[in-house]
């Protein structure tokens, strides 16, 4: 582990609520990482090295859709933590954010086809993110990663969880409708909301609550079936009087959707959690059969054997979650 002497910083390149993004030069290797600063201060390097975020970038790395951690810093003068990791160009919201045109098929579903082996990559550590969106996933020319790893969970993990945790318009109905009763699927309703707003360059379901949040589902998709509710109703001490509707679909609000993308897309948008099609199903989709020939070609195996959701548990959460 390096300190900050052995990086040159250059510009700002980003600011969230808990971090601080800077583009750095290594004076090492003369390469430009990012310098994630952690706006939450810690007494000691071993608190650093038991960071949540730090301990399942750790854990998923090397793989090539994941961001990856190449040093850690502590600064003991200040408690401040930083994350030298991979540097991209832009998050796919920045990307498609004032674009008048769609993208080109071909590009949607090689983002989508590497999104999608993030997660089988996590979900087969026994690890789910919880926070999948356009602002976390990053790209630089083709390739795409996953990054910010600060509300992961383990899926050995026992519900409740937190109840706000994933930002709201990407949030899962089980995460909406019950108190904490969630699992890794969540992160396949998050991908599938992505995957839509990549295709239309609009967010699916920007609801400006909670309850305006299930309304637009319902609007597009329809109430769900009784016995669905019935299960969340289990969950959580809440009266579900949802007025039955069809919904309008989703072929209504992208007309051009490719049949194969259109067909991936209820199924990562299943209501049901248990009927909501997994990262690994949906990579061996048809949606994805040409990226998957281009990629079984051109590219070594990334991803070790391991059989599904290994063990791993995690620290406590280094950071409140916020409903947003």
């Amino acid at each position: 582990m390096d300190n900050l002497m052995c990086y040159k910083a250059i510009k700002k390149i980003g600011q969230g609520t808990f971090s601080e993004v800077v583009k750095t030069l290594s004076l090492k290797d003369l390469k430009f990482y990012a310098c994630k600063t952690l706006k939450q201060t810690i007494n000691s390097l071993e608190q650093a090295k038991n960071l949540r975020e730090v301990q399942v970038m750790r854990r998923l790395s090397p793989h090539a859709n994941i961001i990856q951690l190449h040093d850690l810093i502590f600064n003991k003068d200040t408690g401040t933590v930083s994350l030298i990791c991979d540097l991209m160009e832009m998050n796919i919201h920045e990307f498609i954010q004032g674009r008048e045109t769609p993208l080109p098929d071909h590009m949607v579903q090689n983002y989508m086809y590497q999104l999608c082996k993030a997660l089988k990559h996590m979900h087969s550590y026994g690890i789910f993110h919880r926070d999948v969106k356009p602002e976390n996933i990053l790209i630089k020319q083709n390739s795409l990663k996953l990054g910010d790893f600060g509300l992961c969970l383990s899926v050995s993990s026992r519900p409740p969880h937190t109840e706000y945790i994933s930002t709201r318009w990407y949030r899962a109905p089980e995460c909406l409708l019950t108190s904490g009763y969630y699992d890794y699927k969540m992160d396949l309703w998050s991908a599938g909301c992505v995957f839509f707003e990549i295709m239309s360059l609009n967010p699916l379901f920007p609801g400006t609550s909670e309850l305006d949040q299930v309304d637009k589902i319902h609007n597009v998709l329809g109430t769900p079936d009784p016995s669905i509710l019935q299960k969340f109703k289990r969950s959580r001490a809440l009266d579900f009087n949802f007025t039955p509707r069809k919904g309008t679909g989703i072929s209504r609000l992208i007309p051009c959707c490719p049949a194969p993308a259109l067909s991936l897309l209820y199924q990562m948008l299943a209501y049901d959690p248990d009927e909501r099609i997994s990262a690994a199903t949906a990579l061996q989709h048809t949606c994805f059969r040409e990226i998957r020939l281009h990629f079984l070609s051109s590219q070594p195996r990334d991803e070790p054997h391991c059989p599904a959701f290994k063990t791993f548990y995690l620290p406590p959460l280094d950071r409140k979650p916020r409903d947003y």
